[in-house]
């Protein structure tokens, strides 16, 4: 089934910032990890259940921490909760303290990225290591149509539901590659349907801004850890170009790993080569 892709266990909600934020944990049979924790950072229009698959996989020798964005998945919502980079990456860094994890392993998917980046670089954060997959960082980023809906944003928050569940279904599928199953599709766009999943969705793409990931930019030589970049190479959002211009500006020339027919969602397109990516990852680092 498409949707066990998507299984985690049920959220701790905690309080971060004064936002109710899911959190999940993962811990492997027994209890006992062999290796340092890892946190996933999700992008959007997702949320954690994107690295559902890969969280499960490592969690068999590692805790693993994964969260929902307030404005994403199970987290806050409501108009009043930020959902701007700086403020994320001020959760993150939050969060991190408030797990009590030092030096952690992260992997961080699209503007997760940026916030995992901007915790470490910005708010004093030391990861041991940092993978990247199709991250916003590096201009230009934002599809066409991320961009049009951030100049439009009170046009698109007014269509009637009908309207805007088939915009968003056809937004998601389009950031993959390879053509996404009914039920995946379904699962990532049920979140944005609601009453107060519609304004949500616009909020959150009217408040992301390419000036909120310039001071990353130019902070990356500054990266404490070591990295590694990974990359559909048919990314319809983020060009693979990227990839090579992200590993040219990060200390130590990164390996980069590139995926054939692969879009924008490496974990949910190719969820093997990305788990047997995260292995050797973990294991070198």
């Amino acid at each position: 089934m498409a949707t066990d892709r998507f299984d985690l266990p049920e959220p701790v909600f905690v309080l971060v910032g004064g936002d109710r934020v899911a959190t999940y944990e993962i811990t492997p049979d027994g209890g006992n990890a062999a290796s340092a924790d890892v946190v996933f950072c999700h992008g959007t229009p997702w949320s954690a259940q994107v690295w559902a698959q890969a969280a499960r996989h490592l969690s068999s020798g590692h805790r693993v921490y994964l969260w929902d964005m307030p404005g994403y998945g199970r987290s806050a919502r409501g108009s009043d909760v930020r959902t701007d980079l700086h403020t994320q990456m001020r959760r993150l860094a939050l969060l991190l303290d408030h797990w009590e994890l030092e030096q952690p392993f992260v992997v961080a998917h699209d503007i997760g990225g940026a916030v995992a980046l901007g915790a470490h670089l910005l708010h004093g954060h030391d990861y041991r290591s940092l993978f990247l997959w199709d991250v916003v960082t590096l201009e230009p980023w934002g599809s066409e149509f991320f961009r049009l809906v951030a100049d439009n944003t009170d046009v698109f928050a007014a269509l009637p539901s009908a309207l805007h569940a088939a915009l968003v279904s056809e937004y998601i599928a389009g950031a993959s590659h390879q053509q996404l199953d009914r039920d995946t599709v379904a699962t990532l766009t049920e979140p944005w349907i609601s009453d107060e999943g519609q304004p949500a969705f616009y909020r959150q793409i009217a408040e992301l801004r390419t000036e909120h990931t310039r001071p990353i930019v130019d902070a990356l030589p500054r990266v404490r850890c070591s990295t590694a970049i990974g990359w559909g190479e048919q990314d319809p959002w983020i060009t693979v170009e990227q990839a090579f211009r992200l590993q040219q500006s990060l200390p130590g020339e990164p390996s980069v790993l590139t995926l054939p027919g692969v879009g924008h969602l490496s974990p949910l397109e190719s969820p093997a080569l990305v788990q047997q990516a995260l292995d050797a990852w973990a294991a070198s680092a």
